[in-house]
């Protein structure tokens, strides 16, 4: 199915948006003025942050499940519903940076450099897993199996491991909020 014309067209889109997202969610992270679209106490986006995030760990764990057992309709289907999770969480973090300030972490000691380990490597994460998870969704929905595993092999736990630290720092947060 896939083929060197629909590569033309996927992979510069791909490509653009794994550059545009980051640069916008640091953009708006840095917004010299906040603007609360909804209303919303600083407390409500990262709860529905890890409710998305922790959804889409369980979907992934059960899509590679699938895919061990091979019912690959069923690991598609998993796999979209993770992608269209994580595509939820994108629009509504870029949101929630518009509408509140960022809340500090307020812990100590050990906790605190744990904290910000798990931050730091989610935030390094999450930028290179945008054109993961495009390019392996890709490969597989246009019938590049080969290719599609290949690329999947680093998809996955990154993407799993972005999706758990997303719920931890939520955690770590959930006192301050």
């Amino acid at each position: 199915m896939g083929n060197i014309k629909t590569d033309k067209i996927a992979v510069p889109i791909i490509i653009a948006l794994s550059i545009l997202i980051p640069i916008v969610v640091i953009i708006l992270m840095y917004l010299p003025e906040r603007y609360n679209i909804f209303g919303t106490q600083s407390g409500t986006f990262p709860f529905f942050h890890a409710v998305l995030n922790g959804s889409t760990a369980l979907l992934l764990t059960i899509g590679y499940f699938f895919m061990s057992i091979k019912e690959y309709k069923w690991h598609r289907n998993v796999m979209i519903m993770a992608f269209v999770l994580s595509s939820v969480f994108l629009v509504s973090y870029v949101i929630s940076k518009i509408s509140n300030e960022p809340v500090p972490y307020g812990g100590d000691g050990a906790l605190r450099y744990i904290y910000f380990f798990i931050l730091i490597t989610h935030i390094m994460l999450s930028a290179i897993i945008v054109p993961l998870v495009l390019f392996t969704m890709y490969r597989g929905l246009s019938g590049q199996y080969e290719k599609h595993a290949r690329i999947a092999r680093w998809t996955f736990p990154i993407w799993l491991y972005v999706a758990v630290t997303g719920v931890l720092v939520y955690l770590f947060m959930w006192p301050y909020y």
